[in-house]
């Protein structure tokens, strides 16, 4: 089944002639600075990796909510439909 689309819409950015001239200045800028930088770049990944560590705990966890509960908040989310069936 053919669509119709309209011939007179302007292309999308990255497919037009300027987007792809920037997707190119930006794989060779990116090649460039890969091959020119990657003994530091190389260098820093143990520590990026040990700091990625605490990172991703607080952003993940939270910080567990540690000193930021209030009584009765969470009371809500823990109550199941099959509290209510349970016999007394």
């Amino acid at each position: 089944m053919p669509h119709d689309h309209e011939s007179s819409s302007p292309p999308r950015f990255w497919r037009s002639r300027l987007g792809l001239g920037w997707l190119v200045l930006a794989g060779v800028a990116g090649w460039l600075l890969w091959a020119e930088h990657r003994a530091h770049l190389l260098g820093a990944l143990p520590y990026l990796l040990l700091l990625a560590c605490p990172l991703m705990h607080v952003f993940m966890h939270r910080g567990h909510g540690h000193g930021h509960r209030h009584p009765g908040a969470d009371d809500a989310k823990r109550s199941t439909p099959l509290d209510s069936e349970r016999p007394s």
